[in-house]
């Protein structure tokens, strides 16, 4: 039964193609239009954090306790670690003493500077004697000084046992453990990187940067955009923030640094993304299905239909892909028709026509169908 039935639906498509015209291949065409896409270029990225500090003591001691969970957004001035205080504590203690007991010298050689100056108003005391106790007065307020200094420094090094976040963002690991002793300035504690706004780092050849336009810079690139890992598209657009002025002789690229909005934190540093630059809008463009544009000795090239209803290899310059379709810069005209199927089977000069314009098939008389079977 199902090879009678195949033989009724080839008899009705051989009868709508000898209705079309013997030997005519039945295709699909499309008629081109014109339209505009955005002059752009594509590129592997990756993100940086905009910020990204290490965390380390500034002050020597004992590591008494870590005040935030490793990985969590922590914020600007947040307390990330405490030292202990008491060494610096004492050490506080000390220089106010110090500072108190040079105070009480400076009032005491006050005093004696404005006793000898009235007695050598009178020729009580020599002029030498005067001057001793006036220089006396000049180092005492100096060494005051000093240990005003040596009070502010103390209270600086008690409050540097607070180790603090310096800029918002997402912490990272512990280095250390509690108990640990954390040498000044050295020791790396753990690091923040601020995600929010995230910087995104790539580079374009010669090549690309001639399909662009030239060398980029902030007046010549319109937006930046983002896919993901999972091909998804990223909701927000970017700005470039940085163009390098020259050719990385090394590499033959030009540097470049857009930054993006992260608030969700949807991006996170160090992943790899697609980067896709545009600098401008190219009309006159045509669009037609990848599978319809074909490669030969000459290069690219497509099936038009001539006005003999023949299959016409044409020679096109080709452009990016627009989703499924492919960017015909040059080589069709408006209102052609692209031969977008059934592309194995033609060769040039082969008559074609087009399958929406066959007629469905007849329907078969009730008499003619077999008789089931049982």
């Amino acid at each position: 039964m199902l090879a009678l039935l195949l033989q009724a639906c080839g008899k009705g498509d051989d009868a709508a193609v000898q209705a079309h015209g013997p030997g005519a291949m039945p295709v699909t065409m499309l008629t081109v239009t014109p339209s505009s896409m955005p002059i752009s270029a594509e590129v592997v990225a990756q993100t940086e954090g905009a910020k990204e500090v290490e965390i380390r003591a500034r002050v020597g001691g004992i590591l008494l306790k870590r005040l935030y969970e490793e990985g969590a957004t922590v914020k600007a001035g947040q307390a990330l670690f405490q030292i202990d205080p008491e060494p610096y504590r004492i050490a506080l203690t000390q220089a106010r003493a110090q500072l108190a007991a040079q105070q009480a010298r400076v009032d005491q050689t006050t005093r004696e500077e404005a006793r000898l100056k009235g007695l050598l108003e009178t020729q009580a005391v020599s002029q030498r004697e005067y001057d001793n106790a006036s220089s006396d007065h000049a180092l005492a307020k100096a060494t005051l000084q000093q240990m005003q200094a040596s009070v502010r420094e103390a209270e600086l090094n008690l409050s540097y046992t607070l180790v603090t976040a310096p800029v918002g963002g997402v912490s990272g690991r512990f280095q250390f453990s509690e108990g640990a002793l954390i040498a000044a300035n050295t020791s790396l504690l753990t690091t923040v990187v601020q995600v929010s706004p995230i910087w995104v780092r790539f580079s374009f050849s010669d090549n690309e940067l001639a399909k662009l336009g030239g060398r980029l810079n902030n007046n010549n690139v319109r937006e930046v955009t983002l896919t993901l890992p999972d091909g998804s598209a990223y909701a927000q657009t970017g700005k470039l923030n940085f163009a390098a002025s020259q050719i990385d002789p090394v590499l033959g690229t030009q540097q470049l640094r857009a930054t993006f909005d992260n608030t969700d934190q949807k991006l996170l540093p160090g992943q790899f993304v697609r980067a896709r630059v545009t600098t401008g809008q190219r009309d006159g463009v045509f669009l037609v299905p990848q599978v319809a544009v074909q490669t030969g000795d000459q290069g690219k090239f497509v099936y038009v239909v001539s006005e003999a209803g023949e299959a016409t290899p044409r020679p096109v310059v080709v452009g990016d892909w627009v989703g499924k379709d492919w960017a015909i810069l040059d080589g069709l005209k408006e209102g052609e028709q692209v031969i977008v199927d059934n592309l194995i089977k033609i060769r040039p000069g082969a008559k074609v026509m087009d399958v929406s314009k066959m007629p469905p098939p007849a329907a078969q008389p009730a008499g003619d169908q077999p008789a089931a079977q049982h």
